[in-house]
């Protein structure tokens, strides 16, 4: 594989950041690797993981002669990190970032870039329940989408030489505007994930069923649900407080459609749950055809029977 950067500059070091790292170095496509983080600890964990070839704290530092800069940082800290790195930018440099939300960390970082830059956010849409720079791992992003939302006066060419980037880590890449991206995100991750939340903390609160029959008896549904509520808490509220309106809207649909799923329990109307559990099935199957999953019994979870 050739190189692709001569430098490139990881803001953050977490799931995320680890995982690009990994990459790069397997794959040989930057000759220099700037790893920064605000925390001392966790720098300090990405050095002996050896994630880079240099580790600094200070993010203006850092994307000193970047050719490519990374900001993997939960959403809410985007404003804040692009206003650190202005001032130091490389001209020609590509500056991207992987979160969850466009909208809004495009308001925050945009004002910031200067015009000698160029600015593409960028989702890839691939991680795990875990964090922190131990967490990554070679060919997370592989058959995984990867989502930019390039702006109106986006650089062609930076915008191919990014989207080569991601499609050597094995990503397959595509584009979309900001607000669109944040709707369909709303729906097929930070939904699921505020369910999730709520339903392990609805079964922590219950006072006629224990904590450990809720652990004892777990079932794969409530076992499912608990890996996406084991996410990082700081990450999901900031995609909570900056995806609002699009999750608000997205509530408000499940709340109306739950609705009816309750009166069709209520009233013992089986033709309605049926029809509604088999057109649900078909979405699993799609999503197993796409290659977005596998179908292995039990989501693949049997090897815990042998052990």
């Amino acid at each position: 594989m050739s190189i692709q950067f001569e430098r490139v500059a990881l803001i953050g070091i977490g799931l995320i950041g680890g995982s690009i790292a990994r990459d790069i170095a397997a794959l040989g496509l930057a000759r220099q690797v700037v790893v920064s983080s605000r925390s001392p600890e966790t720098l300090k964990r990405a050095e002996e993981l050896g994630l880079g070839t240099e580790y600094v704290a200070c993010a203006a530092e850092a994307v000193k002669d970047a050719d490519l800069v990374i900001v993997s940082v939960p959403v809410g800290a985007s404003g804040a990190v692009a206003e650190q790195i202005a001032g130091t930018l490389k001209p020609g440099a590509i500056v991207t970032d992987v979160g969850s939300t466009k909208t809004s960390v495009i308001a925050q970082m945009l004002p910031f870039m200067p015009p000698h830059v160029h600015f593409i956010p960028g989702h890839p849409i691939a991680g795990t329940e875990k964090s922190g720079p131990d967490a990554g791992f070679v060919g997370l992003f592989h058959g995984r989408w990867c989502i930019l939302t390039p702006l109106p006066e986006t650089d062609p060419a930076a915008l191919a030489k990014l989207k080569t980037f991601w499609e050597t880590l094995g990503s397959r890449v595509d584009e979309m505007d900001p607000p669109h991206h944040d709707k369909v995100l709303a729906i097929v991750s930070h939904l699921p994930h505020i369910i999730a939340y709520n339903i392990v903390g609805t079964a922590d609160d219950l006072e006629t069923v224990t904590e450990s029959e809720v652990i004892k008896y777990s079932a794969s549904g409530f076992r499912d649900f608990t890996r996406l509520a084991a996410s990082d808490p700081t990450m999901w509220r900031d995609v909570c407080l900056h995806n609002k309106d699009a999750i608000l809207e997205m509530l408000a649909r499940f709340s109306e459609d739950l609705a009816y799923l309750q009166r069709a329990i209520r009233w013992g109307e089986g033709d309605k749950l049926f029809d509604l559990f088999t057109r649900t099935r078909a979405i699993r199957r799609s999503i197993v055809e796409a290659g977005q999953d596998v179908d292995a019994p039990d989501f693949g979870r049997h090897a815990l029977d042998k052990k």
